[in-house]
């Protein structure tokens, strides 16, 4: 079996990056790295995701899609909303199935969904 542990993207501000995937997602600090500008944040099923700043680049928003499984991707677009989150659209029937999708403060864009709405309404 093979299995994602570890996943980096390219981020503007690694501290802001950091706050966000902590405050809105709910991921916590693994550990930090400030000298190389990247945070380890960890997600409830143990994949760490590295937000590493690059002086030099910009982030490769383009393309990518962060997936994420939520409990229950209603009430999670209603808790991350009522924080003043914008979402790119709510919890509806989209290409991949049904769910909601938001974008992270460099545009990468973050898919939430969850098992019982993806069976009953993404089919």
């Amino acid at each position: 079996m093979i299995k994602l542990d570890h996943l980096a993207i390219v981020v503007s501000d690694w501290t802001r990056s950091r706050d966000w995937y902590r405050d809105v997602l709910g991921f916590r600090v693994e550990f930090e790295i400030p000298d190389r500008r990247t945070a380890a944040m960890q997600d409830d099923g143990g994949l760490t995701l590295f937000l590493a700043e690059d002086p030099h680049g910009e982030p490769a928003t383009r393309g990518v899609a962060l997936t994420m499984q939520v409990d229950d991707v209603e009430l999670t677009h209603r808790r991350i909303t009522a924080a003043g989150v914008v979402f790119v659209h709510g919890p509806s029937k989209v290409f991949w199935g049904w769910g909601a999708e938001l974008k992270d403060p460099d545009g990468y864009v973050i898919r939430l969904w969850d098992e019982t709405s993806m069976r009953e309404k993404g089919g």
